[in-house]
């Protein structure tokens, strides 16, 4: 639905503020607080409405809400004086005061952007996706969903991800659909991610494994094959040495050893890290997406220009550049060599020969770590593949004969329908 007040419009479809229509940037959170209160304009929204429906049942003080109203308001061109937009009822809680043109389904002018045609043909809800949350034992939130039919396949988390959105972007759905053919898909948002705790206490390899073996548990998975996609590899690879009884194979795309800072060599190497980080810290949140542009660029550079500003808003609306940041340092300074050497799974190691994002080295280091592991090139620039490549119909077969093999039966997949024309 499309709420229009003062030169503003909030999109509950589309999970989007426009100014003029340019998209202004709003932390998740705020988002929601803002889709509340102006979907119930007509009544006061009590605080512990507002807090039992963005929070959940993770306890947060009142002055975390009083800081997400004063948020509200920032975007929305209000504040606690004027209170044109939103109003305090003391003791009560806030109600949305201004005036709303009647509310109809998102429509744009001009022809729809590729993440709307995503949507517009694949939403989470067609598929019967199911969100669920699971609190790892440190206290962090987490979501995880299941897609599909048929046996599990785990996914670990990996930078950055969000269940609900990842449905509507054109980065994400082809993957979700594609490997959620024939069985069951399950996959969740890390902590500082989605629709998981945007302000977790720690963020490490440690706690990303700690994530996934929440959802495990809360799933109640006795045994499974795992995928590890980027920065879910490391994660996979650790959750696999540590629980060999539960994990029956090993799936790793475009994965490493390594983080970042671990394998830089020189000052080169190391002023590059430094850059990527400036550009998160400084520009994550900005309205003008360059800054993401150049995270698109290196994640998939054969990709169109429109499909980087759809990667560049998934950023944006998938996590906080303080978020963006802890995870993308977690994630530079892992190292699970010695995990990998303790691997007893069959492992399936996939990897783009030319990729830019992960050095093609770093799976054959992670191949010759893990005993008995097999390596498969793929002929591919992207970190990310594209539905239209022939490597993402190639990595499909792959793992589908790979995790037949546990089965003893023959992948039916018709890769060419896996493929647009």
């Amino acid at each position: 639905m499309r709420f229009t007040f003062a030169d503003l419009v909030l999109d509950t479809d589309r999970f989007l503020l426009e100014r003029a229509g340019e998209p202004v940037h709003v932390q998740p959170q705020v988002f929601d607080v803002l889709s509340l209160l102006v979907r119930n304009r007509e009544r006061v929204v009590p605080k512990t409405e507002i807090l039992d429906t963005v929070w959940g049942d993770r306890f947060v003080s009142e002055s975390t809400l009083t800081s997400r109203i004063k948020a509200a308001r920032r975007v929305v061109g209000d504040d606690g004086i004027a209170q044109s937009v939103i109003k305090t009822v003391h003791g009560r809680g806030y109600r949305w005061v201004a005036d709303v043109a009647s509310p109809a389904p998102a429509e744009r002018s001009g022809p729809p952007s590729s993440a709307e045609s995503a949507r517009a043909v694949s939403p989470a809800a067609a598929h019967g996706q199911r969100i669920h949350f699971c609190r790892t034992a440190d206290g962090a939130r987490v979501a995880y969903a299941t897609i599909g039919q048929g046996p599990p396949l785990v996914r670990a988390a990996h930078w950055i991800t969000h269940l609900d959105y990842d449905w509507q972007s054109p980065v994400w759905r082809h993957w979700l659909e594609g490997l959620s053919r024939g069985r069951t898909l399950v996959r969740y948002d890390e902590r500082g991610c989605g629709l998981s705790d945007h302000d977790p206490y720690e963020v490490s390899l440690e706690s990303f494994v700690q994530d996934l073996e929440t959802v495990v548990d809360a799933m109640a998975l006795e045994r499974f094959p795992l995928l590890g996609v980027s920065q879910g590899g490391p994660v996979a690879i650790e959750y696999a040495r540590r629980h060999p009884e539960r994990v029956t194979r090993l799936i790793l795309v475009g994965t490493y050893a390594w983080g970042r800072t671990r394998r830089a060599t020189d000052a080169g190497q190391r002023r590059v890290i430094e850059l990527q980080r400036d550009l998160i810290r400084l520009g994550w949140g900005h309205d003008d997406p360059s800054f993401r542009l150049y995270f698109s660029s290196t994640f998939m550079p054969d990709a169109s220009p429109q499909l980087w500003s759809d990667f560049a808003e998934l950023l944006r609306r998938t996590t906080s550049a303080e978020n963006a940041l802890r995870i993308f340092d977690a994630c530079s300074a892992i190292d699970v060599t010695e995990a990998a050497a303790q691997v007893t799974a069959p492992t399936l190691i996939l990897h783009g020969r030319d990729e830019v994002r992960v050095p093609f080295d770093q799976s054959r280091e992670l191949a010759a770590l893990i005993p008995g592991s097999r390596l498969v090139p793929l002929d591919t620039r992207n970190h990310l593949l594209r539905p239209e490549e022939p490597a993402w119909a190639h990595l499909l077969r792959e793992i589908d004969a790979f995790l037949a093999e546990d089965t003893g039966t023959t992948p039916d997949r018709d890769a060419e329908a896996l493929s647009p024309a």
